[in-house]
């Protein structure tokens, strides 16, 4: 499939939320973060519903997210390796997470020395099934009818994660100014 034509070759501009922004060096990025916003905000609500059609209804997107952290490959996980995987400062979010997640039944605690570990049960495990059989259906078939190519796809996620580093970077650097 081919690549979508940018709004700047249509002679639009680019589609951006804030023109101020833009007006400065590298427009694209304005765009780019505009639309991962817009990305970001969607996922977040798929995935939250797609868990709630798959049984778990109530569930956050972060909730979620570490909910399929913790089945990934049937391992303990630690807060703090979760709180890196996803890039959260705030470990009380994860620890909120987990909590709620345990009183449900889907994940257990453990410990692995001093540190405390999340480890997925069977009801857990069962509904991060039950959502990989909604995402096939529901989102998969339907974004493959799309013909993307699937190292392109791979090659945007590489430059998202490079993307993240730049705004670590720029954070920090905010942070001392």
């Amino acid at each position: 499939m081919a690549s979508p034509k940018s709004p700047a070759s249509a002679g639009i501009g680019p589609i951006v939320s804030a023109s101020h922004l833009a007006d400065g060096g590298m427009p694209a990025m304005s765009e780019m973060e505009f639309a991962l916003v817009i990305l970001s905000n969607a996922y977040q609500r798929w995935i939250t519903r797609c868990t709630a059609a798959a049984g778990g209804e109530g569930l956050s997107a972060i909730e979620v997210q570490i909910l399929h952290a913790v089945n990934h490959r049937e391992r303990d996980k630690s807060q703090s390796e979760l709180c890196m995987m996803f890039n959260i400062e705030d470990t009380h979010v994860v620890a909120y997470a987990l909590k709620k997640l345990e009183a449900l039944g889907l994940v257990q605690p453990g410990r692995r020395g001093k540190e405390k570990t999340a480890r997925i049960t069977k009801k857990g495990a069962d509904l991060c099934l039950r959502y990989r059989a909604l995402r096939e259906k529901l989102l998969i078939e339907s974004v493959a009818s799309l013909g993307l190519d699937e190292a392109r796809v791979s090659e945007i996620a590489s430059l998202m994660r490079v993307m993240s580093g730049q705004y670590d970077q720029a954070s920090r650097a905010a942070a001392s100014y």
